[in-house]
């Protein structure tokens, strides 16, 4: 029988989703001082440093057949979306990704599906469906609202989403022996110096922040992103999946783009209605595909 949710676990949900459905505008106001290039390697850079110590202390619980899936988690699963993220908001609103990082549970159903040879029911393919449908509506919703432009920056989203969907099904399939905190902050060893490197050689980092005003607090809203958003995250993540059922915990994959949404309007952005129909439709599709996904495993 499944436990009722107990008042710790509702907080540590909230938060958990405010945390993370507050990436995206971090994400924008960090490319106020920095370029995505910047945002990316020190996003990347601070996670790794922060984790470093449980990096450290976990090395020795991996095995040799866990080096390729966690250099893999490493690239796939946190460096490259970092940068994808970075670049497809110089051009997109953190709203609009807030949502579009909600396909991840479809695509990571469709991988498994595709790859794993997973069992699907129907239904899934249904809210797959409709959450594309969304999808599309919102790649070609120019910045007035209309359907008369393609944004192709939205491409940079989705590209990150299905990249953690090959992620999750990868951590499924070859990394369920390791804890999730091993398994991030060990692959973040192997991305984060390359992160440095390309942060304090390929960059005017280090010149901009001492001679550029703005850049100071760009970078303190990356870093936060980088601490707050992954290695405070997971810590609430693993204590609400050892309160909780993963129904439950699976609840943040609608509450990150309600809170992604509410930061863009106070931030200015403007939703007419192809946005709305659009974010309604991959919410939607998110919740017949995960629906149609726990009864099939029931």
């Amino acid at each position: 029988m499944t436990q009722k949710p107990t008042l710790k676990a509702w907080g540590l949900l909230i938060g958990l989703s405010l945390i993370w459905g507050s990436s995206f505008i971090l994400i924008k106001k960090g490319l106020l001082g920095l370029t995505s290039m910047e945002v990316g390697s020190l996003r990347i850079l601070s996670a790794a440093l922060v984790l470093l110590p449980f990096a450290i202390k976990n090395l020795k619980k991996v095995k040799r057949a866990h080096l390729l899936p966690l250099i893999s988690v490493g690239f796939v699963g946190s460096f490259l979306p970092a940068f994808l993220f970075a670049i497809a908001q110089t051009r997109l609103e953190s709203s609009v990704t807030g949502v579009l990082n909600a396909l991840t549970p479809l695509f990571t159903m469709l991988v498994g599906f595709l790859i794993y040879k997973q069992s699907q029911r129907p239904q899934v393919f249904l809210g797959i469906g409709v959450g594309f449908v969304g999808t599309a509506l919102l790649v070609m919703a120019g910045s007035g609202g209309d359907l008369s432009s393609f944004n192709y920056y939205a491409l940079f989203v989705i590209a990150a989403t299905l990249m953690y969907a090959l992620n999750l099904n990868v951590i499924k399939h070859h990394l369920h022996g390791l804890k999730s905190m091993t398994i991030t902050s060990v692959s973040l060893l192997f991305v984060g110096p390359l992160a440095a490197i390309q942060l304090l050689f390929f960059s005017e980092f280090t010149t901009k922040l001492m001679t550029v005003d703005g850049t100071l607090l760009a970078t303190g809203y990356i870093l936060t992103l980088g601490i707050v958003g992954t290695a405070f995250a997971l810590l609430i993540f693993n204590k609400l999946v050892s309160l909780t059922d993963p129904v439950f915990t699976s609840s943040v994959t609608y509450i990150i783009p309600i809170v992604a949404v509410c930061w863009g309007v106070l931030d200015g952005e403007v939703l007419l209605t192809a946005h709305v129909i659009g974010i309604a439709l991959v919410l939607v599709g998110v919740f017949l595909a995960n629906r149609a996904g726990r009864k099939a495993r029931a």
